[in-house]
Formats: C-alpha cells, sequence, structure tokens
C-alpha cells in the first residue's frame, strides 16, 4: 500500500516528521517496507531559460541553445521540437543521473557542437508518459530554482506491507485512522453528507442474489462531461504507480486507495432496461476491462441488463458499459459483495484487482452510503452534471460482533500489565464501543474490523496501540541439561536412509503431502477425517494416507515426456487420521523400466520385484536392521501385485517394509504406463537403539563430526587369538569406537619365533563434538596400555 505524506495529512492532522510517523506506522503493525523521497533524486535539477535556439549546423532536427540556469550560460543541443526561445523549463547539469534510465551526464560533442547538460521532458524525470518535448514552465517560474520545490514533488511516498488482518488499511483514511488512535494526531473525517437529487433514477437496480450482494446504491448522474482529472488528483494516482485515464475513471481509482472504498461508473447510454444482480450462468461471456473475453460458471457474483452481463460483482466491469470520452450520463455503483464468493470467481477467471484485492478481505459495509455521496461530489466538482436520488437495493449488512474481554488477560497473554482504564481508551480511539461489566469489558467490533473475532485479537489491538516495545523481555529458563545438540537416532536414521536410496541410483521427488480423494481410496479406506474443509484445489482435497500415489502419477508424468528408466524415492508422513498420532513417517520408492541405459558391454534388464526387495534390503541394512534376522513373506496389500511382492517384519505384526509390484489396475486407474516396481519402509516402526544417546555399533552410527582413524601395530604371544586383541582394543571406549579391523599379521625376520605382530586399524567417531589432539591420543594410548596390560603386547 503506498501513499504520499501530503495525502496522508488530508485525514490526519499532525505536526509529527516523516521519520516519527515511518516508526509509528511500523510500532503499530503497519511496517514501512519504503520510503521515496523524490527530492533526493530530483535535486540536481533547476529551472532554467532558454535565451536563444538556433538550427544546428550539421543536423536537421537538432537545436543549440543558449541555456541560462541561474548561474550561468550553457550551451546544450537539444533534439526536443518545441525547444525555442524564451522557454522556461527543467534542466540537468553534467554530472547527475535521469532517474528513469540511470544516464549519467557528462560534457560531450554532437555533430560537431560541444553539449553540456540536458533540457529535460516529463518522461526522463519520471513525471509521465510524454517525451514528445521537453517541459514548458509558465513565464514567471524562477529560473535556477530547484525544479523540485517548484513543482512541489518533495512530497515523500511511504509504502507499508499489509498483513491479512488489516484490511482496514486498504486506504489513506484507515490508515490515519490508526495514527491518530496511536496518538500522532487528529483524525480529520471527509464530508459524506447526503448530495441532494434533483430527480429520480430511470434506472432502478435488483438484488436476486443477496448472498452475493446484501446491498447496492446507485445514482444516475446526468449531464457530465469527462475528461483529464486535476493535476492534484493525477499527481496522487501517479505517486502509487498508477496511470490517469479520465476523471471518471480516476474517480473511482482514487476512491479505492483513498477511502478504501471501490466503485464503478457505468455509461448509463449502454445499459438496456434496470440492472439485475445475480448469479451467473453456466457458459456466460462477458468481454471485461482488461480487454480480455471471460466465460463464467454458475457460481459468479454478476450485474447483467436487459443484454446481459455487464460487470464482475466486486471484480472488475465490462467494456460494454465503460466510460469514455464522450460519456455523457452515467450511473455511479457503490455496492457490498461477499469476500468469499469474490476471491473464488477472482481466482477462478485468473483476474487481479484493485477491488478484488478489497473486496476479498473486507470492506467496511457502512462505506456504501458514504462512498456513493464522497464519489458523488466528485464527479460533479470535476464533470459537473445533475444527480438523482439515490438508489438503494437490500440493506447494509451488519458484520459487527460483540465480544467479552477480561482486562487480567492482556498481561497473561501480552506481558504487558495495563490499566482497565487505559484498555478502554486504546479500544475506543480504535472505534471499538466498550461497556465496562466490572470485572469484564463488552466490546462491540468497528464495521471496519471484520478480522476481529475472539478475545485474543482485542488484546492484539490493546499491545500494538501500547506499544510492542513495551513488552518486557524475560529469556525461558535453562539449564545446560535442556540442551539438546546434533541430531537424534530418529534423525540419523532417516538421513541414513535418504542417503542410502540416494546411493542406490533413486532421485529424491518432493510431492504434496495431498492428493485427489479418488486416489487416496485406491490405496485402502479414507477416513472422513482426512478430506480437506479448504483444498487448495479439487484434485487435492485428502491428505495422503500412502506416498506412494504421488510417486507413480510424478514417474508417469516423467514417462509421458518420454524418460523410458524412472526411479525416484521420498521420505515423508502418510497420515491416518486427523489426531496428532495419526501420522507415520515413511521412505517410498519406485522404479520403471531396466536397470540401466543401453551400454555395448552389458544388457539392460528389467526391473523386477527383487529389485525393490533389495532396495528395501539396502536401506534397512544401513539404518542397523540385520535383514537376515527378518521374515520376509509372500504377503502385501492389495496395490501390490499378489505373488510378486512380499513385506519384511520382525514377528507377525511389527511391520518394517513393503516391496513388490505395483498392481495393474492401480497403475490403470492412475493412467501410468507399467511395470513399476516400488518398496515402503516404515521407518518408525523399527526399534531405536537402546542407549539414550542414541550411539550403537554398526552402520546406523552416522555423525555430523569428523570420525578419526588410528591404526596400531602390537607384537603379541604367537598363539593369542586376534579376536582377543579386536575385544581389548574396542573395550577402550565403547561409545567412541566404532570400527575395528585387524589388517595385517606377520612373523618372520625381526620377531621372536614365539611371537607375532598383529595390526589393527579402529575408527573414533565422535557424536556430540569434534574431538583434540589431546583427546585422540589419550585414547590412543589407553588402547596400548590396555592391550599391554590384558595380552602383554608391545607396540612394534
Amino acid at each position: 500500500m503506498k501513499f504520499t505524506l501530503s495525502w496522508l495529512k488530508t485525514y490526519l492532522d499532525t505536526d509529527a516528521d516523516l521519520q516519527t510517523i515511518s516508526e509509528t506506522l511500523t510500532a503499530i503493525g503497519l511496517e514501512v517496507e519504503e520510503v521515496i523521497d523524490p527530492t533526493e533524486a530530483l535535486k540536481p535539477f533547476v529551472i532554467a531559460k532558454i535565451e536563444e535556439a538556433v538550427q544546428h549546423p550539421n543536423a536537421d532536427k537538432l537545436r543549440v541553445c543558449t541555456v541560462n540556469n541561474g548561474s550561468e550560460i550553457i550551451q546544450v543541443v537539444c533534439g526536443a521540437h518545441n525547444a525555442k526561445n524564451g522557454l522556461i523549463g527543467a534542466f540537468a547539469p553534467d554530472g547527475c543521473v535521469i532517474p528513469t534510465n540511470g544516464m549519467k551526464l557528462k560534457p560531450t560533442n554532437i555533430r560537431g557542437v560541444d553539449s553540456n547538460g540536458m533540457m529535460c521532458s516529463e518522461r526522463e524525470l519520471g513525471l509521465g508518459d510524454d517525451h514528445d518535448g521537453i517541459i514548458e514552465l509558465p513565464s514567471d517560474a524562477p529560473v535556477g530554482k530547484s525544479f523540485a520545490e517548484y513543482a512541489e514533488l518533495n512530497d515523500p511516498t511511504i509504502e507499508i506491507a499489509i498483513t491479512p488482518n488489516h484490511q482496514d488499511a486498504l486506504g489513506i483514511y484507515g490508515i490515519a485512522r490508526d495514527l491518530a488512535a496511536a496518538g500522532l494526531g487528529k483524525l480529520k473525517k471527509p464530508d459524506t453528507s447526503p448530495v441532494k437529487g434533483t430527480f429520480e433514477s430511470p434506472i432502478k437496480v435488483n438484488i436476486d442474489s443477496k448472498d452475493a450482494c446484501p446491498v447496492f446504491a446507485g445514482r444516475y448522474i446526468r449531464g457530465v462531461k469527462n475528461g483529464p482529472s486535476p493535476d492534484w488528483m493525477q499527481k496522487r494516482l501517479i505517486s502509487l504507480g498508477m496511470k490517469p485515464i479520465s476523471a471518471l475513471v480516476d474517480i473511482t481509482n482514487f476512491l479505492t486507495h483513498d477511502y478504501g472504498r471501490p466503485l464503478h461508473v457505468f455509461d448509463a447510454d449502454n445499459i438496456k432496461g434496470d440492472l439485475t444482480v445475480r448469479l451467473s450462468k453456466s457458459g456466460e461471456t462477458l468481454v471485461a476491462l482488461d480487454e480480455k473475453e471471460h466465460t463464467f460458471d454458475n457460481e459468479a457474483c454478476v450485474i447483467s441488463d436487459d443484454h446481459g452481463i455487464s460487470s464482475i460483482g466486486g471484480i472488475m466491469g465490462g467494456e460494454n458499459s465503460g466510460t469514455y470520452e464522450d460519456t455523457t450520463n452515467v450511473f455511479l455503483e457503490c455496492a457490498w459483495f461477499d469476500p468469499i464468493r469474490t476471491a473464488k470467481t477472482g481466482r477462478k477467471l485468473n483476474i487481479e484487482s484493485d477491488a478484488r484485492y478489497r473486496f476479498e478481505r473486507g470492506v467496511d459495509p457502512a462505506t456504501v452510503t458514504d462512498g456513493i455521496e464522497l464519489a458523488t461530489r466528485l464527479i460533479m466538482d470535476m464533470c459537473g452534471g445533475e444527480p438523482s436520488d439515490v438508489y438503494l437495493a437490500g440493506e447494509v449488512p451488519v458484520i459487527s460482533k460483540t465480544l467479552t474481554m477480561r482486562p487480567e488477560r492482556v498481561n497473561e497473554l501480552g506481558g504487558v500489565d495495563i490499566e482497565k482504564t487505559e484498555i478502554i481508551s486504546i479500544l475506543e480511539r480504535l472505534g471499538f464501543d466498550v461497556v465496562d461489566s466490572g470485572a469484564t469489558l463488552s466490546v462491540t467490533t468497528p464495521s471496519w474490523r471484520c478480522d476481529i473475532d475472539r478475545e485474543p485479537d482485542l488484546v492484539e489491538e490493546v499491545l500494538r496501540i501500547h506499544g510492542y516495545d513495551k513488552i518486557r523481555v524475560e529469556p525461558l529458563p535453562v539449564s545446560s541439561r535442556d540442551i539438546v545438540t546434533g541430531l537424534n537416532p530418529m534423525q540419523r536414521r532417516i538421513r541414513m536412509a535418504k542417503r542410502t536410496a540416494a546411493g542406490l541410483g533413486l532421485r529424491e521427488a518432493v510431492t504434496w503431502s495431498f492428493l485427489s480423494s479418488d486416489q487416496a481410496r485406491i490405496f485402502g479406506e479414507l477416513p472422513a477425517s482426512l478430506i480437506l474443509d479448504n483444498p487448495v484445489s479439487a484434485e487435492m482435497d485428502a491428505m495422503r494416507p500412502n506416498l506412494l500415489p504421488n510417486l507413480i502419477t510424478a514417474a508417469g508424468r516423467n514417462i509421458d515426456r518420454g524418460f523410458k528408466n524412472v526411479a525416484i524415492f521420498e521420505a515423508g508422513n502418510q497420515f491416518h487420521s486427523d489426531k496428532p498420532d495419526g501420522q507415520q513417517f515413511v521412505l517410498a520408492g519406485i522404479r520403471r523400466g531396466d536397470n540401466h541405459d543401453r551400454h555395448w558391454k552389458n544388457n539392460p534388464e528389467a526391473i523386477d520385484v527383487y529389485d525393490a526387495k533389495a532396495d528395501a534390503i539396502a536401506v534397512l541394512n544401513a539404518i542397523g536392521v540385520n535383514a537376515d534376522n527378518a521374515q520376509i513373506v509372500a504377503e502385501a496389500p492389495d496395490w501390490y501385485h499378489p505373488g510378486r511382492s512380499g513385506v519384511i517384519r520382525l514377528g507377525p505384526k511389527n511391520i518394517m517394509a513393503y516391496f513388490g509390484e505395483i498392481h495393474p489396475s492401480v497403475l490403470k486407474k492412475l493412467d501410468v504406463k507399467g511395470p513399476l516396481v516400488g518398496f515402503e519402509i516404515m521407518l518408525g516402526n523399527i526399534p531405536l537403539p537402546r542407549s539414550k544417546s542414541g550411539n550403537s555399533r554398526g552402520p546406523l552410527r552416522s555423525s555430523d563430526f569428523q570420525a578419526v582413524e588410528r591404526d596400531l601395530a602390537f607384537v603379541v604371544d604367537k598363539d593369542l587369538p586376534a579376536e582377543q586383541i579386536f575385544k581389548i582394543v574396542g573395550s577402550a571406549d565403547k561409545k567412541l569406537i566404532d570400527q575395528i579391523n585387524v589388517f595385517d599379521v606377520y612373523w618372520g625376520k625381526g620377531i621372536d619365533d614365539d611371537k607375532k605382530s598383529i595390526a589393527v586399524n579402529f575408527r573414533m567417531q565422535p557424536m556430540d563434538k569434534t574431538m583434540t589432539d589431546e583427546e585422540i591420543e589419550a585414547l590412543r594410548q589407553k588402547v596400548i596400555d590396555l592391550v599391554a596390560k590384558k595380552a602383554g603386547g608391545t607396540l612394534r
């Protein structure tokens, strides 16, 4: 949301400077994203006069101008058709940067004539689209004065971020209202008193769908003269980045941003009969003001006349009823449209407009009458005309709510002890009606705050105006034993499983956590608790009960694009209910095609059930499961091919994995070409290490810290088993030493006849920190001492 400082002050009587206003906006939840001061970019530009303009000696379309910038006389080569003697305009001296293109001016020679600086057009200064000629100022413009000051361009633009709960700040009036409540000035209310009509509106309005549009105010204004809007309005629209079009269009755009009230102006002569607000019929079309034809279903709110649809309610008008230069009679619309229906229609039609942006977030319904009176005044001031009486169809909906608030909740939820009288004062300054009932407050929300639903919302309002900076800082009490570093056993298991799957040649995929309910039912029953109330689309209306459907359809998309061999996996949650324990972490993968691409040395082989089994076993082994001890049975769920699938389990109930060929009927329902094989590993069903630290011998040990290896050779009795040395080394530190290998046994020259040399390699894997040189050396020495003590070995 953008606005200029002067625009804000039309509604806020304040002496606060720009910095104070910016800081207050951020403090009350309207975060300032950017402040643009045009005087900075236009600071070098001054008013200058062309004393003389003569034809360039070597170019037909160039003029050599003698320019007086107030301090010196400069020669400038100019290509503008209106460069002439006595013209006063904006001059850019050498060294300054043109705002619109970033060009830095420097002395140059153009067709043999020296040129210094530039006489500027509106486009070059970012003041409009006119670049046909240089700016022409009145004859009394003071030569040498700052152009920005003279043109009153020293008006900073403020841009704020609008959060979803501040639809009331989508108009400058609403922003001023919040600042006044924060104590930064006094709110100045606009004149919304009724404009007296002189005749009855010949166009009436019928509302067929009060759910979509409960109220519609209309007014006929005859004898208007459409033309450019005045400079003050054009400047304000330009400051928003908008292009002025005509007075009638500019007025609606202005009020949308000024008062947060979208309106629409129809060319009354193009309306046939009365207007009807209704739901669209499937197949109806309209060419809107975006010059695109839109086709409707039977759920959009539209405004139609006897010839068909003229406007899309709350979103955009139609070309067939828009206003143009020759418009002389208009019908002014100010209505209130249902936010949810507006949002759905805008999304379906893919139309983005300022009106839709506000209506779908919640426009103040009480501004229906205010808006039509404000717009009438502006039209009469700029275009003349004679207004009719206001025709009001329907009733203004009441969306205010009365909530109970306990004053002590401000301290309990926000950590600030505020007196009840101050709480009441803040709420009343924000427009809430407050009744003090003693222990509680009865608070009625204003019509412009449709987002206030609960007591915590009221607490937030009090806190933001009182000041978030006044909330005391209290760090949470912690002790060293509460601090957990590194990965826990399950996180290490997941990481190892994913690394192993990737090492097997499967590429990791990340799919949605939801899918079509029809697809979900292919993989078993779908509990009602997994159906979404507000899905992002009809094709994703259920939480996924299984990872395989999304992986299979992803493979199908790749197959359709010409990829013959597909191998992907995903690790994530699948859901069985909406309860906290109703989800299970699974790693699933699928393969399709051949085990490798064509090669001269080895012929590829088709993927089959044994590849899926090998994948599952490899992952299980990597995370510390001895698959040799598991039961592998030819049983699997219905989505696998019977006889070509199996289950890996510990006992009859603890299922660790499924694997097999995906059933052809499943592939047919998902419209994917087979055959495909897949596997599912239920990582949560596999017992974790018993150690509290999660440390254990074997492949499950994974750590983010560097492992260290050492080699030692011991001279021991010739008949001592190497296994004993293995056990002694391991007993030095069971948590740190996780791998031991005997890599050499030697007897012979240099060794006594009754002795032999056993060389071992042992690996130290820290789990919570990186080992220091001193710690490594201490453990190495401990191993040497233990072998000497328990086996009589000496270091070779």
